[in-house]
């Protein structure tokens, strides 16, 4: 399986979120969204909706 690229980190920043403060509002560890930065662990379905409504952006601008 081929992990996604994303651009949760580039987005995080440019709103000046901590990983932190956009774990606890996914309601998932730091840990989980540090994997997900870099490419270490595929988000589930459900968290990549929640990531891209967060974000105002579709799923498939998040990820490619």
């Amino acid at each position: 399986m081929i992990a996604l690229k994303n651009k949760i980190k580039e987005l995080r920043k440019q709103i000046g979120m901590s990983q932190a403060e956009l774990s606890k509002k996914m309601e998932v560890s730091r840990q989980t969204i540090n994997a997900i930065e870099n490419d270490k662990y595929d988000p589930t379905l459900s968290l990549a909706f929640k990531l891209a409504k967060c974000f105002n952006v579709t799923v498939d601008e998040l990820f490619s």
